[in-house]
């Protein structure tokens, strides 16, 4: 009856089991490193860089626990944090002879001292959140107004190139602010402009009035419905380039996210550099797509025997070759929704294959056609500079919205262009209105005083559960005690953010799965007090107290369900392991408690008691029957 077959057994062992190797690395705590990174777009960080790092470091004398490239970026791990300055400033030296223009981010970090053995079976840390492990905390104020006026830009050269198809004539079109302003020679022109414009720009609305010398202007504007739209796009692409911005330089867990209607705040955990941190978002970077001056003059200023002519920019390419363009932008990023590296069909030539929507569909078709056998470079803006990532010829006209970019690139270089241009532009430039630092040791004491309150808090419960339940309360002990460790096995594996609401969650988790156990031991008493037989009692208990259990689970798990949809912060952070932990207790509580039950109770064939603590049962009550005669 209250047995359980080898394989359950062998489930829980191997559950346990699991769990314990899952759980280790978060008992080895974290080493100060140093992070080498790429401040530029087209400077990438691969083996050489580390060969670099690594002798740079051996001809200064400074040991290193560890050393390796960890995908875009390097990392070395020391013993102390003396070891860990020293050896920043000898890999500044060594990486960066000009300051003023930095190829390489070298930056403060902290990595696990996790063993070779544990990594080679991915079993991880879980991350710290930055009130946790310490970090930086920037709240970046979106400017709302530049990215209408650049929508303004936008519609103004559609509403040229659109009127310029139709043979509409018109004396120019001009901006000032977010207006367009459009002069007409006359009445029809105007009424035909206006038409067209309610026809194909349904964001704008229009106004007409009478220019002084006769004529007619339109002024155009967006919509307050339009511009609402227009904010928050901005805002979600800003967030978007941040996150791929920052991913691409390995710091572990950010936290980006829209606060108001025109912030985003921006978390960077283990970075103790607020300068490096600036930097790192001050990569952000614009895309444009110009086309290349061939000209006389234009071919002598590339090659330095000339000024660069009026209307046209001197930009270098990845190989410190000048190449001159025009000021006038054909694209942007706003334009590009994909990038992606391929091979040509005929030449098998690396190339990249870019996708556009449908506003940059309709310009590049037009480009193309206009400027068959001319180059057109694609320029990366990062911090004011620009770079020529590629200036391919235009072949042939290119509609469809699918462009394809070749030209003597190698298989890592069509990579790495697919990459830059992926991560797109800001929609709208930014600023940081608030910034601070939490150190490592403000993080370690709040770790310190969570940690204390799980433990005071468990051994509190284990104390009474043991004094009260006797026996049980010593099973309901080690199954809470394997629910913990289950559950920070989970959140390692997954590789969650444990904040200091999640160490809360990770509290009251402890008062959920005691509880389960505490309905099981109540329910094994009634049996017993009822007169059922020990083996009986424990079979009935488990079994008519599950569905109690599994009620009241369910029933906080939809709380919990809701927080995690619908919080966001320290909320979603406390949701988390509060979801994680009903999960785990169900586990712990019912099958691995009864598990040492059976494995206790089960071969026990002439049972009599058990160790459950007291019993109290009802006064039997006497019944005098008075005979009469």
């Amino acid at each position: 009856m209250n047995r359980f077959p080898l394989w359950r057994y062998a489930i829980l062992v191997v559950a346990l089991l699991v769990a314990v190797l899952y759980t280790l690395p978060n008992f080895f705590g974290e080493a100060p490193a140093v992070q080498v990174s790429s401040a530029k777009a087209t400077v990438k960080v691969d083996a050489a860089v580390e060969a670099r790092v690594r002798d740079a470091l051996a001809a200064a004398g400074v040991g290193f626990d560890m050393l390796q490239l960890e995908g875009n970026s390097v990392r070395a791990r020391f013993d102390t944090p003396d070891l860990q300055l020293k050896a920043k400033d000898v890999i500044e030296k060594a990486l960066i002879p000009d300051p003023q223009d930095p190829a390489y981010i070298v930056a403060l970090n902290l990595v696990s001292r996790s063993p070779a053995w544990l990594s080679a079976i991915h079993a991880a840390p879980m991350y710290l959140g930055l009130d946790l492990r310490g970090g930086v905390h920037f709240m970046l104020q979106v400017d709302m107004q530049a990215a209408l006026t650049k929508k303004a830009e936008s519609y103004a050269g559609d509403l040229r190139t659109t009127l310029r198809d139709k043979n509409i004539r018109h004396g120019g079109i001009s901006r000032e602010g977010q207006n367009i302003d459009i002069r007409l020679r006359d009445e029809a022109s105007l009424t035909a402009a206006r038409n067209l414009i309610s026809d194909q720009f349904p964001d704008l609305q229009v106004t007409a009035s009478e220019e002084a010398d006769g004529g007619q202007r339109l002024r155009a504007s967006i919509k307050p419905e339009a511009a609402r739209r227009v904010q928050d796009q901005a805002l979600k692409q800003n967030i978007t380039t941040l996150h791929n911005r920052i991913n691409e330089l390995g710091v572990a867990e950010p936290v980006i996210q829209q606060q108001g209607l025109d912030r985003i705040v921006v978390q960077l955990p283990g970075v103790q550099d607020t300068a490096k941190a600036k930097d790192i978002l001050g990569r952000t970077a614009t895309l444009e797509v110009r086309m290349v001056d061939e000209g006389t003059e234009a071919r002598a200023a590339e090659s330095g025997r000339g000024p660069v002519p009026f209307g046209d920019e001197k930009y270098l390419d990845r190989n410190g070759e000048a190449v001159i363009v025009k000021k006038q932008v054909v694209l942007t990023g706003e334009n590009l929704t994909d990038a992606q590296p391929g091979f040509d069909g005929q030449t098998q030539e690396p190339t990249v294959n870019l996708t556009l929507d449908a506003k940059g569909s309709r310009i590049f078709k037009d480009i193309t056609r206009e400027n068959v056998g001319k180059r057109m470079a694609i320029i990366l803006f990062e911090k004011g500079k620009g770079q020529v990532v590629t200036a391919p010829v235009i072949r042939s006209e290119i509609g469809g919205g699918r462009v394809q970019i070749s030209g003597r690139m190698t298989t890592m270089e069509a990579n790495d262009t697919a990459l830059l241009l992926r991560a797109g532009s800001l929609a709208a430039p930014m600023e940081i209105i608030e910034e601070f630092t939490i150190g490592p040791s403000l993080g370690a004491d709040n770790i310190a005083r969570g940690i204390n309150s799980v433990i005071w808090g468990m051994l509190a419960i284990v104390v009474f559960m043991c004094f009260y339940y006797m026996l049980f309360g010593v099973f309901s002990s080690i199954a809470l005690s394997v629910n913990i460790l289950m559950l920070l096995a989970v959140l390692s594996m997954l590789q969650a953010t444990l904040t200091l609401p999640g160490i809360a969650a990770m509290a009251l988790a402890l008062g959920v799965a005691i509880d389960s156990n505490v309905l099981i031991n109540e329910r094994i008493r009634e049996e017993l007090r009822e007169g059922a037989s020990p083996q009986m009692a424990i079979h009935t208990g488990y079994e008519r107290a599950w569905t109690t259990i599994l009620d009241s689970n369910v029933t906080t798990l939809i709380a919990g369900l809701a927080l995690l949809a619908f919080g966001s912060g320290p909320v979603r952070g406390f949701a988390v392991v509060h979801v994680l932990g009903i999960l785990t207790s169900m586990f712990s509580a019912v099958f691995f408690s009864r598990g040492m039950v059976n494995l206790w109770y089960g071969g026990k064939k002439k049972l009599k008691t058990l160790s459950i603590g007291q019993i109290w049962k009802p006064e039997a009550t006497t019944t005098v029957v008075a005979k009469t005669l």
